[in-house]
């Protein structure tokens, strides 16, 4: 059966694309942040779909970045951002042009804009790894281990003003969360912004991380030095919702 014109329209904008990608590849470290985050977005929805990951933690600069330029995209289709991506290639280098019946290659990577902005934390063996490092991974056993010997002071916060359980909140680690409030942590404590836990969590939308510090007796009353409550540090409106309550509870 020949192929119908929609059909043929897709390949030609498929074959397109690639040789887009392929040519990123030569130009990146030309490009500014904000047309890597642009043609990093459009990859992501070609080649996944619609943004499907947590949002990163709150000191994750560069991965809420991606995170914000990909999940703008919403429902947008794959032909779409295959053309936008194209586009945006043109713009960047105006002199470039995809050869007809391009022998482009095709990656079995996440791409060349990808990796261009790849953000990997320094590497740090185990035997030198920290009470914070453990707790940054998630690694509950290690974490359940340090605490329990009690050679680890539960409140005591890195250089960044940060205690244990804002880096557990901001990452997402429920399970860390869990461990470090069944060892008393302060619920409350405040970074050097005045910032509480259950600030991060609710910042990075963690819904479930919210609802325990809520039922673990955190106060979502306190606010931050420039007077901003955990309610006014998201954009869910579950949460959102959820704090509203129980900030409206704490007054009463």
């Amino acid at each position: 059966m020949a192929a119908s014109a929609d059909d043929s329209c897709s390949s030609s904008l498929s074959d397109v694309f690639q040789q887009a990608v392929d040519h990123v590849a030569t130009i990146a470290p030309q490009l500014n942040g904000d047309q890597l985050l642009y043609l990093y977005a459009r990859y992501k929805q070609v080649n996944v779909g619609k943004c499907n990951i947590p949002k990163p933690g709150f000191f994750d600069f560069q991965g809420k970045q991606k995170w914000d330029a990909w999940n703008s995209l919403k429902d947008m289709d794959r032909d779409q951002a295959m053309t936008e991506y194209v586009d945006g290639v043109r713009k960047a280098d105006p002199t470039w042009e995809p050869r007809e019946g391009g022998d482009s290659k095709k990656s079995t990577l996440m791409g060349p804009v990808v990796s261009t902005m790849s953000f990997e934390e320094e590497y740090i063996s185990d035997k030198n790894k920290t009470v914070f490092d453990w707790c940054k991974e998630g690694n509950t056993k290690q974490m359940a281990r340090l605490l329990s010997n009690g050679d680890v002071d539960i409140n005591q916060q890195d250089a960044e003003g940060l205690s244990l359980l804002h880096w557990a909140c901001d990452r997402g680690h429920e399970d860390v969360v869990r461990e470090l409030l069944q060892h008393k942590a302060n619920i409350n404590i405040q970074d050097e912004d005045g910032q509480t836990p259950l600030h991060y969590a609710a910042t990075c939308e963690f819904l479930s991380i919210v609802q325990l510090l809520l039922d673990s007796s955190a106060d979502p009353s306190i606010p931050d030095s420039e007077g901003s409550l955990p309610l006014d540090s998201t954009d869910s409106k579950q949460i959102k919702e959820l704090l509203t309550q129980w900030t409206a509870k704490s007054h009463t």
